[in-house]
């Protein structure tokens, strides 16, 4: 008899229709998923299997437009969800009216954050080592969101849940995952107490979506994701001369297939809509064989040694409001002399989804997991960086390129700022995309990974070409959802953003001879430092934000609003 090992977590959900959505579920063997709606409305998958677990992703249909619905998902004949004896409330599916979608009286509400520990790691990690408590970096946003939702049935949900990066830590384990590691391989052996291949990454997703608010808030509130550097390894493909370092481990390899390999599986496909899912081959032959598991790895073997043979980024609209979220870690060009974030076949799909649509939305969301505008001292540093170590100073083998190379990696400097072009690009991008008669009310681009939140404007010279953007541009960033960051690298940001740290930025900026960026910013908000969330309220062109953070212990977690206050 089939159990329910993980799920289910409602996915897409369709806003040009409102009546069908997806619902993703992993069970303990082989068997029938179906998805049964208390209005009819229903759906069934047989499982697909990849290296011996089972998995499917449930396409319902017949929802009814502009109602809410509860769902239960059964294995066969036999319910398996909700839970017995669950206390929280049923899971629901929500169907947007597509003709009230961007109107006044229908508001899109998009939470979004990153860098989520399911658990402390172990403790021998500089932020829990030491510590007393059961979790040092206190009560998780999400936990606190979902104990919000279930105790007030009337709360207002999110349309949208964004994850944007760091889901799973594969290079910063729990005890509890050491353990269930060093139950089949030596710790002592590379890649030690890290995660080796896919069914080390099943213990991830184990850990992060068992959390019993976890599972509730996932089975009911609709999520999008994308990966960052930590669903694989800290520093992930850096540069070319990381990215050779790498592949020249005996581990490395595995490791890599296997992290795209299960990022597919667990995140990615819950990404597309039914129609992308009916026209994707892999997924097709997935679903085909007995066990998926070859395909699989070749095509993650692929899309590693070859950029442009995966796409990772997508698009997403609701009503009158887009979501393009980018790939900005497999998406890369590491050619020192030609570096950029997205390789070209990436870039001009984002070109063309930014703007080719003129009029199409009155808001438009970019999702990057790192930061485009940063505290200017470390943007500057970062872009000083990549001057030296495209060899700016004393040539690309000289010694000026070997200490950049050396300071890249260890102050994980490499963001948007430290690919020049991409950053002038993307400026580039926001500022069309933004101007004209059609242009969108405000375009955010919203990021994490830097584990505090603030909020950047940017202002483009009157002698840009073209003219500055009539919508209101910026930078929204939200990090962590659970995890920490040391007292000395919190000053450190503050200072960033400080004159002084504008005046050290600039003395490097004239010594690595990077010139003047095409916009300058300030910080209008922030920053803030603990587990949070932002949400964006999108009505008609009308929008606003607000800024909550997770308050009290990790059994009793609240979400306390810091920050409310409107964009347009």
């Amino acid at each position: 008899m089939a159990g329910l090992r993980l799920g289910p977590l409602l996915r897409y959900v369709d806003w040009e229709t409102g009546t069908s959505a997806t619902v993703w579920v992993e069970t303990d063997r082989p068997c029938t998923v179906e998805v049964r709606c208390a209005d009819g409305a229903a759906g069934s998958s047989p499982t697909f299997s990849v290296a011996g677990h089972h998995y499917a992703l449930v396409v319902v249909t017949g929802l009814t437009p502009g109602t809410t619905t509860t769902y239960e998902v059964l294995l066969g004949d036999r319910p398996v969800w909700p839970l017995k004896d669950s206390s929280f409330p049923p899971s629901t599916i929500t169907a947007p009216d597509p003709a009230a979608a961007g109107g006044a009286a229908a508001p899109l509400r998009v939470t979004f954050g990153s860098c989520r520990w399911a658990a402390p790691p172990g403790r021998d990690h500089p932020l829990v080592h030491g510590s007393g408590s059961d979790d040092p970096t206190g009560p998780d946003a999400l936990d606190a969101l979902a104990a919000k939702l279930a105790a007030d049935p009337d709360a207002v949900r999110p349309d949208v849940l964004l994850l944007i990066g760091d889901q799973v830590y594969a290079d910063e384990t729990s005890e509890a995952t050491r353990d269930r590691i060093s139950g089949r391989r030596s710790l002592d052996e590379p890649p030690e107490t890290q995660v080796a291949d896919y069914e080390e990454y099943t213990y991830l997703y184990d850990e992060s979506w068992r959390d019993p608010e976890v599972r509730w808030l996932l089975s009911t509130v609709p999520s999008c994701m994308i990966f960052d550097d930590h669903d694989v390894i800290d520093d992930w493909n850096t540069s070319a001369s990381w990215q050779a370092d790498m592949r020249a481990t005996a581990w490395w390899h595995e490791r890599i297939v296997s992290g795209l390999a299960s990022y597919w599986v667990y995140q990615h496909l819950g990404n597309l809509s039914p129609a992308e899912l009916a026209d994707d081959p892999l997924y097709a032959k997935v679903r085909a064989l007995p066990d998926g598991t070859e395909p699989l790895r070749a095509y993650a073997a692929e899309a590693d040694a070859e950029p442009t043979s995966a796409r990772w980024s997508y698009r997403r609209d609701f009503g009158r409001v887009r979501l393009l979220m980018v790939d900005t870690r497999a998406a890369r060009v590491l050619d020192e002399q030609h570096r950029t974030m997205l390789d070209p076949a990436t870039q001009e799909r984002l070109r063309a989804d930014m703007l080719d649509d003129p009029g199409a939305y009155d808001h438009l969301l970019i999702g990057t997991s790192l930061p485009w505008l940063l505290p200017p001292l470390v943007h500057e540093a970062e872009t000083w960086n990549a001057a030296l170590c495209r060899g700016e100073r004393g040539g690309p083998d000289g010694r000026w390129a070997r200490f950049g190379e050396w300071l890249r990696r260890g102050a994980d400097l490499e963001h948007w700022a430290a690919f020049p072009d991409s950053f002038r690009a993307l400026a580039e991008l926001l500022r069309q995309a933004g101007t004209g008669p059609q242009a969108p009310a405000t375009v955010c681009v919203l990021s994490g990974d830097v584990h505090h939140a603030y909020v950047a404007e940017p202002a483009w010279p009157d002698s840009v070409p073209g003219g500055a953007p009539d919508a209101r541009v910026l930078q929204l960033t939200c990090s962590p959802v659970h995890n920490s960051i040391p007292a000395t690298i919190r000053a450190g940001f503050r200072f960033g953003w400080s004159a002084a740290g504008r005046r050290i930025g600039r003395l490097l900026a004239r010594h690595g001879r990077t010139g003047t960026p095409p916009v300058s910013w300030r910080k209008t908000d922030g920053p803030w430092f603990g587990n949070q969330l932002m949400t964006l309220t999108l009505t008609g062109r009308e929008a606003s934000l607000t800024l909550s953070q997770s308050r009290g212990d990790v059994r009793n977690a609240t979400l306390e609003t810091l920050m409310e206050r409107p964009l347009s």
